[in-house]
């Protein structure tokens, strides 16, 4: 077995075990994609396909880029994953946007770091020859802005590398590296006027899909696994806003578009038709209260069936806004005792220049 498969196994048990991903159900390479990377999100559920009103749009939902039109914003989050592993594993995500009236939208540009820790590097004997450290990173550009009346339109455009053993470690020049790339598409609907049985909802009714990781096939070693491509679908409403107080609903359904046999998966766009034959949908619901535009509670519930994962767990999270500064926790609680993601808890930070301060 090379370095390179050896890795691959590891992580993949190491995922696996912990439901980390559905990415590890489908078969599909560099799951890291799918980490939810701000805890306003998942402090409610892992969701924000309809409920994302900032620079974070890059990751739920680059349509919705288009109504930030006040926006010069940075925002930042570092998380030791898994720790109950003691595997080494940091996650680190960093993006900046800014509204551009010439171009009539928001761009914005982010950048994901997934270490995966430190290994041993073997000869075919078994016999140690040193150790190297892995990695897996993402850098994209993102554009978004309005087509039409209430609707948005944005695009995401990533690089993507997995550097998962060194170039000698497999034998053969490059094969330890993956290297790939992909686009996201999104979509986001906010009416300014809605009238529903009566009932205004006019700037309280939020309706978005990404399609996200849309790209060729990561190699290594010449073996190829698919991206985690996936579809997003949300929905966000706000049942109660007034001067003080802001009470918003929303929720999230997700299906990672992969199909594999074995070490043979379906490509795209096959997959597109042919994921639908199994796994299942991952489904999040999630609230937040918002007082003063200061301080905001927020919870939520995720789940999704065995043949995805079998991931279950509630969330609690908390944001506090200062000046240009918000920042974000968030909490996991497993159903499953002694789940690896059970009692983790996460920050993330966001600096405001371009607008007045808010939740």
């Amino acid at each position: 077995m090379t370095v390179v498969r050896q890795i691959v196994f590891g992580l993949a048990v190491l995922f696996a075990t912990s439901s980390l991903a559905l990415a590890q159900a489908g078969g599909a390479a560099v799951p890291f994609l799918l980490i939810t990377p701000d805890s306003r999100a998942s402090g409610m559920g892992d969701i924000g396909t309809a409920m994302t009103d900032d620079i974070n749009a890059i990751f739920w939902n680059t349509g919705a880029l288009a109504f930030n039109d006040a926006s010069n914003q940075v925002a930042l989050s570092f998380a030791k994953w898994l720790p109950q592993f003691n595997a080494d594993l940091y996650y680190s995500y960093g993006t900046y946007g800014q509204y551009v009236e010439e171009l009539g939208g928001t761009i914005a540009g982010s950048f994901i770091f997934m270490n995966l820790g430190e290994f041993t590097k073997t000869n075919e004997n078994g016999q140690a020859l040193g150790k190297f450290r892995s990695n897996e990173f993402c850098v994209g550009v993102a554009y978004g802005t309005e087509v039409g009346n209430d609707v948005g339109l944005g695009v995401q455009v990533k690089y993507i590398q997995s550097n998962l053993a060194p170039a000698s470690g497999a034998g053969t020049p490059g094969a330890g590296v993956g290297i790939s790339s992909a686009f996201d598409l999104g979509v986001m609907w906010r009416p300014s006027e809605l009238d529903i049985f009566g009932e205004e909802f006019g700037n309280r009714l939020s309706v978005g899909a990404n399609l996200q990781n849309f790209g060729p096939k990561m190699t290594y070693d010449r073996e190829s696994d698919p991206l985690p491509t996936n579809l997003r679908v949300g929905v966000a409403v706000t049942v109660l806003e007034d001067e003080f107080n802001k009470l918003t609903f929303s929720s999230d359904i997700m299906k990672l578009l992969v199909r594999r046999e074995g070490r043979n998966s379906d490509p795209l766009p096959i997959s597109l038709v042919t994921s639908w034959e199994r796994g299942g949908l991952e489904t999040g619901f999630g609230m937040e209260y918002v007082y003063d535009k200061s301080v905001a509670l927020r919870g939520g519930y995720f789940t999704e069936p065995a043949a995805a994962g079998a991931r279950e767990y509630f969330t609690l999270g908390a944001g506090v806004n200062y000046d240009i500064f918000r920042a974000d926790f968030s909490y996991y609680i497993t159903v499953e005792q002694n789940h690896p993601l059970g009692n983790t808890l996460r920050f993330s930070l966001i600096v405001d220049w371009g607008r007045e301060a808010n939740l």
